[in-house]
């Protein structure tokens, strides 16, 4: 009896097991295209999968039972599908996700580890690449025109290179990295920001504020993360080309490829070529830098059995740039018959991470770069090396659930040589190659004091082996609503920033004025606190996000260049006084379900210098900014975009009380608007118009442009009629067209 009771249950579950060989398949879709790489699952199990490229998935051998089926992807909103599986049930179902304005990214560039958006104690502002195609730019530089607090700051009229600005600050004092690795720095603060393949791009960060806890030197104003693309996740193929009534031709190249079973890479390409002469502005000089640039970059992702992390990336950037005289040839290089600024430059970056085959969490991250630059101002050689060498190891260990530290060393080593009299000898004579070594270690602790409330506090030590010890603490705070609709936060830092006034400063190497220095440039130092508010409303038929911010820098020792002691000289010394940027900025986000999308943002604030018991108003350092991008998408599958920034006016740098050219920039604003088509999801075509107010800065902007080399002119009794390409606040490129086409191989 016993016997046959067992084999009966035996037989009883094998016919269980068999009746639950339920399924579910279809495809995920997004404004009637498949939507590939999307994350299905079902709640509270181990059973999931992702759409492949065609929008396909399919889920098999589920148990009987009620389930919760959620389907979610980067920049939609998550759906949730009740379902009863029973009996061999097999359904086959599509699910359509709606665009997400709201959805609750992961960042990395607040705490230095993968964290939502929402749970960061650090405001992070996340641009994703859909952003950038509202207006798209042959460069990184560009592109974050419209970042609400960011202004792209030309510093030279003729040759074109420029920085980034944040809330006020000069370039210097932002820091640009690659997949959290510090590439952008130095020479590149200048000349680094353009040539990254934007086909990779995944999405750009943004910090506003000190980061020299986490990030060292360079991290004053804040920093720029750009997150490339995971070749895991990436199409096999993109590319993306469009040409302007100008004559600009740009091409982004972006391949995945396969090494080996383990290995997968992405290769990213980047083309853009200008040579056509124009001067609009009839000043004898060309409105647009003539550039012919490549750039190629690889990322390769290595499996390995414990699924931890190795990833290994580098890039090479060839550039030749020149802009000056139109009737400038390559045979006037260097001398006095022509005028011109030519610059070739020569670039190498690599950086990784690998994670250390540990039961701790442990990684090593390191970076790499090389900038060989030969260039002529005129008559005025610049030629420089630069190597960058970096590494850290960053340990990450929660405790009890309430801590979460984060331990890190770090070291830096900076070689620099030019034939400026920067790398002089005291003699004068020989030349002195600057070498910097940097170790530095850094703490930090998230505590987690209960579900609304959490504190961060850090520091970090650094010894720079020419200017001793620097120390920098942090601490930030914030709460949230239990519905997290509302959020709060506080933060108070310090920053420092070891100047290098060649490698930084366009304005040290073009025109007449001679550049000196006042002793010996000491590091800044700054204190920074920020208010932070962020308020989440979603209706029927909208969602909407407003972020305000109110900032607070006070400065000690910074060095500025003064333009106006001397007119002649460009001075550079530790300010005898202070510095402070303070002001208030609001971002709003609209999405609207019926296709319409609005994105607003405006920043107000004061950048002062006082010196002497004398305030005044920061050079190039506008009082109001404000950006715009609204877009619409139409149910065929055409979207319409409107971007545009509008700036205050700025304090400009003059030659003298006799100069003619205007004490401070006019109120101006760039305006550009684009259609798309999408014919499939592969097949992508744009066009549209930039500038279109056609707006440039005064024709007479380059001072005393018909005599370059001041042939006949006594500078030192008449400076205002000396040559000067550095009164320059916008670019002089007008009114065009363009258009472009997108193809992207799943």
């Amino acid at each position: 009896m016993k016997k046959s009771f067992s084999l009966y249950l035996l037989l009883l579950i094998g016919l269980n097991l068999y009746s639950q060989n339920n399924s579910i398949a279809g495809k995920i879709l997004a404004d009637n295209e498949v939507l590939p790489y999307a994350n299905i699952y079902l709640k509270k199990t181990k059973i999931g999968t992702s759409s492949n490229e065609k929008g396909y998935y399919s889920l098999k051998n589920i148990p009987n039972g009620n389930y919760t089926l959620v389907i979610s992807s980067i920049g939609f909103k998550t759906k949730t599908v009740k379902i009863k599986f029973s009996n061999n049930k097999k359904f086959f179902r599509n699910f359509t996700l709606k665009e997400s304005n709201t959805l609750d990214e992961v960042v990395i560039s607040g705490t230095l580890k993968p964290v939502t958006k929402t749970a960061s104690p650090v405001p992070v502002e996340v641009y994703s690449k859909t952003f950038f195609k509202k207006n798209p730019a042959p460069s990184i530089f560009e592109s974050l025109q419209n970042v609400n607090g960011i202004r792209p700051q030309l510093n030279c009229n003729v040759c074109n290179t420029g920085d980034i600005h944040i809330n006020g600050l000069e370039g210097p004092y932002t820091f640009v990295l690659i997949d959290g690795m510090p590439l952008v720095s130095g020479l590149s603060t200048v000349y680094g920001l353009t040539g990254i393949p934007q086909a990779l791009i995944e999405r750009v960060e943004v910090v506003k504020g000190p980061a020299s806890t986490l990030y060292g030197s360079e991290a004053v104003g804040g920093i720029i993360n750009i997150i490339t693309k995971k070749p895991s996740s990436s199409p096999a193929l993109t590319t993306d080309s469009y040409i302007s009534s100008w004559g600009e031709v740009n091409t982004d190249l972006g391949l995945k490829y396969k090494l080996s079973k383990k290995s997968q890479g992405l290769l990213g390409v980047n083309y853009f070529n200008f040579q056509n002469r124009i001067d609009n502005n009839n000043d004898g000089f060309t409105d647009l830098t003539l550039q012919n640039r490549i750039s190629v970059f690889n990322k390769i992702n290595i499996e390995r059995k414990s699924n931890k992390v190795f990833t290994i990336a580098g890039r090479y950037v060839y550039e030749d740039r020149w802009g000056g005289e139109m009737d400038w040839q390559r045979k006037y290089r260097g001398g006095n018959v022509k005028y011109g600024e030519s610059i070739y430059t020569n670039r190498w970056e690599t950086f990784g991470t690998y994670q250390l085959p540990t039961s701790e969490n442990i990684n090593f991250q390191f970076s790499a770069n090389g900038h060989y630059q030969d260039s002529f101002y005129g008559t005025d050689a610049y030629d420089a090396e630069q190597f960058i060498g970096f590494g850290q190891l960053v340990y990450n260990k929660q405790l009890k659930e309430k801590h979460d530290l984060l331990l890190g060393v770090a070291y830096r080593y900076t070689f620099y040589d030019d034939n400026t009299f920067a790398t002089l000898q005291e003699d004068g004579v020989t030349n002195k190659t600057s070498i910097t070594h940097l170790p530095g270690i850094f703490l930090q602790d998230e505590i987690h004091l209960n579900k609304q409330n959490k504190l961060l506090i850090g520091a970090r030590w650094d010894y720079n082996s020419l200017h001793g010890s620097i120390f920098s603490p942090r601490l930030n705070y914030k709460w949230n609503s239990k519905d997290k609709s509302n959020i709060f936060r506080f933060s108070i830092g310090n920053g420092f920033r070891v100047a290098n006034i060649f490698t930084e400063d366009h304005a040290a190497l073009t025109g007449a004025r001679k550049v000196e220095f006042e002793g010996e440039l000491q590091p800044e130092t700054s204190w920074n606190t920020n208010l932070n508010y962020v308020k989440k409303i979603n209706t029927e038929n909208a969602f909407i996000t407003f972020d305000a911010s109110a900032f607070y820098t006070y400065f000690n020792n910074r060095i500025l260049p003064d333009y106006e002691t001397d007119t002649n000289k460009i001075i550079y010394a530790n300010l005898n006084g202070h510095s402070v940027s303070k002001g208030i900025s609001l971002n709003t986000d609209i999405t609207y379900t019926n296709g319409l999308a609005i994105n607003l943002g405006a920043t107000l604030m004061d950048v002062s210098i006082t010196e002497n018991e004398i305030k005044t108003k920061q050079l190039l350092t506008e009082s109001f900014s404000g950006v715009w991008s609204i877009s619409y998408r139409f149910k065929n599958n055409l979207i319409l975009d409107y971007t545009g920034n509008v700036y205050g006016p700025m304090r400009l740098p003059l030659l003298g009380e006799k100069d003619t050219r205007a004490e401070n920039s006019p109120w101006y604003s760039i305006q550009n608007i684009q259609l798309t088509k999408k014919f499939t999801n592969s097949w992508e075509m744009y066009g549209g118009v930039k500038n279109l107010l056609n707006f440039t800065p005064a024709a007479n902007s380059i001072n005393n442009s018909l005599n370059p080399f001041d042939v006949g002119i006594d500078t030192e009794k008449n400076p205002e009629l000396a040559f000067d390409p550095s009164y320059v606040y916008a670019s002089n490129q007008g009114i065009r067209a363009f258009i472009g086409l997108r193809y992207t191989l799943f």
